[in-house]
Order: structure tokens, then C-alpha cells, then sequence
């Protein structure tokens, strides 16, 4: 679990999110303990908003994912989504007061796979097995077992499942973009058309307009976060210089501090939004206001057995790494100073699911890549998933199921260009590795993990390679010939 920052030690400039935040004048006094008052206190803390804007942009960079896997399991298994959308805005707005940073929910992405693949694999089956898959990460949190993985787990071999996440993510992103696509069925039904309310050059503009406002996501970008400094200092270098040009450069400095300070991602969503209606007038006629009934879901002893044996096995290990060892690391990087709990992590994805797929949630879980795009488009603190998660619970409350219908009118080339930042911001977080080792067995492991289409066999390969280079070292770089047959390197 998250161990909040002192207030006063929060920066004032925040370069990835765009926007510049009030130094509190005095410190927050810390609350220690799980009285009432504490509690109060560090859900405060928790759901915070750092900049309006940024917090409700981040929230939206995690709908690439999202979306898709919903909306085809929904359109193809019947899958509950009115039951879906209030669980996990519940979800949302509970991991975001608990860990206070952009934690996702993200749906498990290997028993999607399953059901959409197998047509036999349904409602009950895709529940069971991720009762099964949450039991398992919930007993491996409380046990202690997920703090001992953490621990064995080396750096190199995590980066590697997160870059191969990463490109995933990407790859079908721009499958998003160029081709036409039957999300039920995960097909590509055809080249993508130029132009259209869901053309080639719609994406590419969008594309265009997130990189103008967002950059590539450097600490030292040029967004907004350094504007109040920078025309302070120009004001200071620039004594004695023109007043024209002074009153130039600081019309520039305001313009760009608006234009970096956009919600893109969030206008992107909401001209997403519009062309539905644009493209389907008729689909207004089909929402139906009120929630979706809710009703337990009757699991058979075969449901059980094929969610554990086709859905619980692959997923475990995808939900083990990617999940809760993935996330915690890069939640440690991303915000330095925080410690983040592998036994939480684990105990949040064992609850969700031990709750919500008995009435017919989506399997959830956290997800790296999620995380990733939620803090690539700003989003700092738990205040962001808060705003997705009551967004998602007042629209599955008021129109339920039938948002399925504008979902499926909606843009998949805009779809495919959000995925495709939440992908490569999670391929970036691989670029810590320095040593040539390490890089060696990223991408060893990135390599395995893309071609068969399995972090587990990734995993595997990569903890095997980083032994043998382990061993290696151990014998000096000597053979191991001359350890076996006691020979010099030179008999050798």
C-alpha cells in the first residue's frame, strides 16, 4: 500500500503533467495508525487534485484497453455491462483512495482472450476463472508468498514482460489505426479508409495533436511546468531589451502554457463521443435509461473446471507479473519517495475479483500498461482513477447495458491512437537498463514473450538466461570446463 508524501514535500512543478501546482506553506501533520481520523486523512491526501485538467485527462489513458476487451465481450459472450461498469468504477474509486496515484482496473486480458477465441467459453466460465485467478493472487497476498516473488524476481527480467506489454499494446494499436476492425470477433476486416468520421487522416490528426500537446513525456519537456519559471528568468536576462519584444515573448510563453495545458486526451474521447451520434443518429434510440438487473451467476462443477484449466492457468502468470510485480515497480519509479506494497497489490486483485465476478463483473485487475497511459496524459494522483471510476458507476447506473450500442459506433481508429501512447509509455519504462547484461536479458525475454504470445514462456526464458549469466560471473568468466575437469583456461 501507498505510504503518502508529506504535502509540503509535493513539487510545485510537475513537467509530465503540464501544469503548476501551489506549495503548501506548512506541513500536513502525518496521522499514523488506522484510527477514524487517519483514515479520513489519508483518503484526503489520496484524492487530491494536483491540476484539474491534467487529473481528468490521465483518466481517459487508460480507455484504449479498456474498451475494446468490454465491448467485445459484451457484444459477443453477453457479458453484463451495466454490472461491469459499477464494479469497476467502484474499483476505481477505491484503489484510488487507497494507493493515491492512478492505479488502473483493467479487465484480465488472457481469460478475455479465451472467451472471445471459444465460443463455449461463457458467462459462467469467464467468472469462474477469475474467482479462481483472484482467489489465488489473494491467498499469495496474505500469505506473504507475493512479497517473496517480488524479491526473486530480478529488474531485468520485469522490464523485459513490461516492454513486450509495451509493444503488444502498440502493435495492436496500429492495427487499430490501419485496418478496419470487428472487435466481437478481434478481426481485421480491411484496409482502413483515408478519409471518413473513421478514416485514416481522423486518426493521424489526433495522433498529431496529443504529441503537439503532451511531447514525449521527458522530465524536461516542454510543457507548460516550466513556463512560470522560464518567463521569470526571460524577464530577469531580457532587462533593458525591447519592451516589444518582452511583451512578445510573453504572449508566446502564455500562448504555449494554453495549448500544453489541453486536456487532450480527454478531447479526443469527447469528439470520439460525437461522432457516434454523427455517424448513427438512430443509436439515441436505443439507450434505455436505468441500471441493468444484477443476479448472482450460477457456476456449474464443469464451469469450474474449464475457467480453472483454460482461463485461471494462463492467466495467473500474466496477473503475477504484469499485475502486481510490473506495477509495483513501475509505480515505484514513476513516483519516487512512495513505497508500494506487492502483498496490497495482490490483496486488491484477489478482493475485486472475489466479489464482482460472482455477480457478473468483468475478472479485473491492475495493469502496467494502464498505469502507464493514465500517467503519460497526467494523471498524478488517486483523484484520477476517482473521476473515471464515478464516471463509470453514474453511466452504468443510468443507462447500463446500452452503452454498448455507442461504444460500438465509436472511432476504433481514436481508440487504436490512445492504446498506442498507453504502449509506448510502458516500452519506455525499459530504458533504465544500462548494462548490456540487463539489456540482453530484456530483450531475450521481450523477444520470447512477443513471439509466443505468453509472459509466462517470456519469464521463463529470462529467469533461465539471467542465471546462466549469474554463473557465468560466479566462475570469473572462466569455463566451466576448468572447474569440472580442474584445468587452466590455458589447457583448455
Amino acid at each position: 500500500m501507498a505510504n503518502n508524501q508529506n504535502p509540503s514535500s509535493i513539487q510545485t512543478l510537475d513537467p509530465e503533467a503540464g501544469q503548476t501546482f501551489p506549495t503548501p506553506t506548512a506541513p500536513v501533520p502525518q496521522v499514523t495508525g488506522f484510527s477514524a481520523k487517519g483514515v479520513v486523512q489519508k483518503v484526503k491526501t489520496n484524492l487530491v487534485f494536483r491540476s484539474k485538467w491534467a487529473e481528468l485527462n490521465g483518466a481517459m489513458g487508460d480507455l484504449g484497453t479498456y474498451i475494446p476487451i468490454v465491448l467485445a465481450l459484451t457484444l459477443a459472450r453477453d457479458l453484463n455491462l451495466g454490472t461491469t461498469l459499477i464494479f469497476t468504477g467502484i474499483y476505481n474509486i477505491i484503489t484510488g483512495a487507497i494507493y493515491g496515484v492512478p492505479m488502473p482496473v483493467q479487465p484480465m486480458k488472457s481469460i478475455a482472450a479465451q472467451a472471445l477465441a471459444d465460443t463455449s467459453f461463457g458467462v459462467p466460465e469467464i467468472m469462474a476463472a477469475g474467482i479462481l485467478t483472484g482467489g489465488t493472487l489473494f491467498v499469495l497476498g496474505v500469505t506473504g508468498l507475493m512479497e517473496l516473488v517480488y524479491k526473486l524476481i530480478p529488474l531485468c527480467v520485469v522490464r523485459g514482460i513490461q516492454l513486450a506489454q509495451g509493444l503488444s499494446f502498440a502493435l495492436t494499436a496500429v492495427k487499430y489505426v490501419r485496418k478496419i476492425q470487428d472487435l466481437p470477433k478481434s478481426k481485421s476486416l480491411g484496409d482502413r479508409h483515408w478519409f471518413g468520421l473513421d478514416g485514416l487522416v481522423l486518426a493521424i490528426v489526433c495522433l498529431c495533436f496529443i504529441v503537439t500537446v503532451n511531447g514525449a513525456g521527458e522530465q524536461s519537456n516542454n510543457g507548460c511546468c516550466n513556463n512560470a519559471a522560464r518567463e521569470n528568468n526571460n524577464n530577469n536576462d531580457l532587462v533593458g531589451d525591447d519592451e516589444r519584444n518582452n511583451e512578445r515573448k510573453r504572449r508566446s510563453s502564455k500562448l504555449r502554457k494554453i495549448i500544453f495545458s489541453l486536456p487532450s486526451a480527454f478531447l479526443v474521447f469527447v469528439l470520439g463521443v460525437v461522432l457516434v451520434f454523427i455517424r448513427k443518429p438512430k443509436v439515441v434510440h436505443q439507450i434505455k435509461f436505468g441500471p441493468s438487473s444484477m443476479e448472482v451467476v450460477k457456476i456449474s462443477r464443469h464451469a469450474w473446471k474449464r475457467g480453472f484449466i483454460k482461463g485461471a492457468i494462463p492467466q495467473l502468470p500474466l496477473s503475477i507479473l504484469n499485475s502486481v510485480v510490473a506495477v509495483c515497480k513501475l509505480s515505484s519509479d514513476l513516483f519516487p519517495g512512495r513505497e508500494f506494497s506487492v502483498t496490497s497489490l495482490s490483496v486488491t486483485v484477489g478482493l475485486m475479483n472475489l466479489v464482482g465476478c460472482w455477480f457478473g463483473a468483468v475478472p479485473t485487475c491492475h495493469g502496467a500498461g494502464g498505469l502507464a497511459g493514465q500517467y503519460k496524459f497526467g494523471g498524478r494522483s488517486g483523484s484520477c482513477v476517482a473521476l473515471l471510476g464515478a464516471a463509470k458507476l453514474v453511466v452504468g447506473l443510468v443507462i447500463g447495458t446500452s452503452l454498448a450500442h455507442i461504444l460500438n459506433q465509436f472511432p476504433v481508429g481514436i481508440l487504436g491512437v490512445m492504446l498506442l501512447f498507453a504502449g509506448i509509455e510502458l516500452a519506455m519504462c525499459s530504458r533504465d537498463m544500462n548494462t548490456k547484461e540487463d539489456s540482453f536479458v530484456m530483450l531475450m525475454c521481450t523477444a520470447v514473450s512477443l513471439v509466443g504470445s505468453s509472459a509466462a514462456l517470456g519469464f521463463l526464458v529470462g529467469m533461465i538466461i539471467y542465471v546462466l549469466l549469474r554463473l557465468r560471473t560466479w566462475t570469473k568468466d572462466k569455463p566451466l570446463s576448468t572447474i569440472w575437469m580442474h584445468k587452466s583456461p590455458e589447457q583448455v
